[in-house]
């Protein structure tokens, strides 16, 4: 029979919560074999027979039959009619499994000198609750998730379960269409099905391009200050960001020759620029496009929330004016629509197509089927378009009461910068301040800002914050910043 400690081991696995989806048997099965991988029960050890066993278990003993079975199955235990059950030789070249303090397993990861470098880095930290002042996120309370759930139920009726089957890596082609016409619509782009390729966010095309158009230490212009996402999806590909400074215009395009000559590819987010909010004038996104082309190199233009624009129709985008076919142009549906959607594209050159699916193939193969199907039909149907109206106003009357509510209450700490479009509001300190302290001590009290200061090339800490505004209303916008208030007033 077993030791005490061995028996009431197996019982700790029957009665434990964590196990409770198990079925009885397997518990069983699970506890005996724990004992053997621990050293608890030596090779060659008999086992105590089904009948007693069960009786001190309090199972019957087919359960303690069908857990022995198992065991055998799984090479752990040998059985012999008229001599019992024993544990296996083989489990005597089975690895030792005795318990170890928690200390002994706390040594680092022996990682890749790439897998210790994206780790190092520490990875991409986006603001994923609506928490004032999170920048970047959406309003999803206004979203009109009746009209989804109808559209949704047709695609169901409709298409049945091949809506639950695996897309085509590129993504399905009535999504692909709709997507390029309405950016041929909404943003002067020049798409077709063919050259859409979906993907589950910016972030996955940051990655396929970093990896797909370059090697490790070639070189890449990126605006300075620049989206914290894209700077690391260029680092972990091994290549060397140079940076180029922004001004009231956007990037100084005409200091990227003389910066980086060989740079195989510049990064760009000219409608809304991150973080500052300007856009990039039509003359430098012109001297851009000829830049790429003279070098054969690449535009990576990032629209990450174009529809956005408070002032006049927004500008017509990089990839629309580029008649050389150096452009690819990245967007998403986490701004305009909701973030757990999961879906963004890539608008590629023709040549690009092919080799970027190929690469997505790597990653995570498709999109869900269901989830195409459903925002294509949103799109077709003017939905997609009605909720940018829609949010657009939404955005610009927050704006404004966020721009407001900083004059009124904070100007002895910041002054903001308000933006033409976009979902976030730079803000300036007007004296000396900690900025990493006041972001920590916000963070405290459940204020999320982005330190600005962070998004620099070499890092600073006295510059101000990025203040999000699309996802608060403007009670929550008043109590957000008298937190804020009585937190720079207490630090400063």
């Amino acid at each position: 029979m077993f030791k005490t400690a061995q028996l009431e081991s197996v019982k700790a696995w029957i009665s434990d919560p964590a196990h409770g989806v198990l079925s009885l048997h397997v518990r069983i099965q699970r506890g005996i074999r724990q004992l053997i991988l621990d050293g608890a029960l030596a090779v060659g050890k008999p086992l105590p027979a089904t009948r007693p066993l069960a009786v001190s278990l309090g199972v019957s003993r087919d359960t303690v039959e069908a857990a022995y079975s198992q065991l055998h199955a799984e090479g752990f235990i040998e059985r012999q009619v008229g001599s019992g059950s024993f544990v296996s030789e083989r489990a005597r070249h089975l690895p030792p499994r005795k318990r170890q303090p928690a200390k002994a397993n706390t040594g680092p990861a022996e990682l890749s000198r790439r897998g210790a470098a994206v780790f190092r880095d520490g990875g991409v930290h986006n603001f994923q609750y609506p928490r004032p002042f999170a920048p970047g996120v959406a309003e999803t309370r206004n979203f009109p998730l009746p009209v989804w759930e109808r559209l949704e139920r047709q695609v169901i009726k409709e298409h049945g379960t091949r809506a639950l089957l695996h897309s085509a890596p590129q993504g399905m082609e009535v999504l692909r269409s709709a997507i390029a016409d309405y950016l041929n619509l909404e943003r002067g782009a020049q798409a077709s099905a063919e050259r859409v390729l979906i993907l589950t966010s910016s972030q996955q095309a940051l990655s396929l391009c970093s990896t797909v158009l370059m090697d490790s230490g070639e070189r890449v212009l990126v605006e300075d200050p620049m989206y914290h996402g894209a700077r690391k999806a260029i680092g972990a590909a091994g290549l060397e960001a140079v940076p180029v400074p922004v001004d009231e215009h956007g990037m100084q395009v005409e200091a990227m020759a003389a910066l980086a000559p060989d740079a195989r590819a510049v990064f760009l987010t000219p409608s809304h620029q991150f973080p500052s909010g300007t856009t990039l004038s039509l003359d430098r996104r012109l001297a851009a496009i000829e830049w790429a082309r003279q070098q054969r190199a690449w535009i990576i233009e990032d629209d990450y929330d174009s529809e956005f624009h408070y002032e006049g129709r927004p500008t017509a985008c990089v990839q629309g004016l580029d008649a050389h076919e150096r452009t690819l142009y990245i967007g998403t549906f986490t701004k305009s629509m909701f973030p757990g959607l999961r879906i963004g594209y890539m608008v590629l050159p023709p040549q690009l197509v092919g080799p970027m699916t190929a690469a997505r193939t790597l990653q995570d193969g498709h999109n869900p089927s269901l989830s195409q199907l459903t925002l294509a039909r949103f799109i077709e149907g003017g939905h997609l378009g009605a909720h940018v109206r829609t949010m657009r106003a939404l955005y610009k009357a927050r704006r404004d009461i966020l721009a407001e509510l900083v004059h009124r209450h904070l100007a002895d700490f910041l002054v903001p910068q308000v933006p033409a479009g976009g979902m976030q509001m730079p803000c300036f300190f007007t004296r000396p301040m900690d900025e990493r302290a006041l972001v920590a001590a916000a963070r405290a009290v459940d204020v999320d800002l982005l330190g600005m200061g962070s998004l620099y090339a070499r890092p600073r800490n006295d510059v101000g914050f990025l203040m999000g505004f699309a996802a608060h209303t403007p009670a929550e916008l008043t109590a957000a910043v008298s937190k804020l208030k009585k937190l720079l007033r207490k630090m400063v």
